[in-house]
């Protein structure tokens, strides 16, 4: 029982990492494409939130992948991480039972 809650939880946490990740993506396309002034400290706030949020994350991601000139592919390897660690805690989980 206590650990579907902490997986509950994992997963929770996992989402809105996840979702973090989407966000900045979404705005990182906006600010490139001119869509969003640059001169907009409400949102550029808010980008830079979230990047500091999820450097210590992308980072190391970031390092071990090689160059692929402008295409940053660690947040997408970073969802893919997530998912796996929610499909393998997932069934722990059910094996444990």
């Amino acid at each position: 029982m206590f650990l579907y809650t902490l997986i509950q939880i994992i997963e929770l946490l996992t989402n809105v990492l996840v979702m973090l990740v989407i966000v900045q993506f979404v705005i990182g396309l906006l600010l490139a494409f001119n869509v969003i002034n640059t001169s907009n400290d409400f949102v550029l706030a808010i980008y830079r939130s979230i990047n500091s949020l999820l450097e210590p994350v992308l980072g190391p991601i970031r390092r071990i992948l090689p160059g692929t000139g402008s295409i940053d592919f660690s947040p997408l390897v970073l969802i893919i991480l997530l998912q796996v660690m929610l499909i393998v805690l997932t069934n722990v989980a059910i094996a444990a039972q």
